[in-house]
């Protein structure tokens, strides 16, 4: 299990685990990164990241990309 934040751009992940607050928990749950959901890495600039999940293309930050466990 790692941090979403050393993901390969272009490969797909399997989230085992989404932690922190109980709000962020929520509104993460809301975009669909839940656990056992795919994801996968578009493009990473600045830290920020562009991802598919759920037929979805999703934008998160640094911060929030450290809390995904795939």
């Amino acid at each position: 299990m790692m941090p979403f934040v050393f993901a390969d751009v272009g490969e797909s992940y399997i989230i085992k685990k989404v932690s922190g607050s109980p709000e962020l928990k929520k509104h993460m749950e809301n975009l669909g990164f839940v656990p056992g959901a795919e994801i996968t890495a578009v493009t990473q600039t600045g830290g920020n990241w562009i991802v598919n999940i759920k037929e979805s293309r999703v934008a998160v930050s640094e911060e929030m990309a450290k809390k995904i466990f795939v």
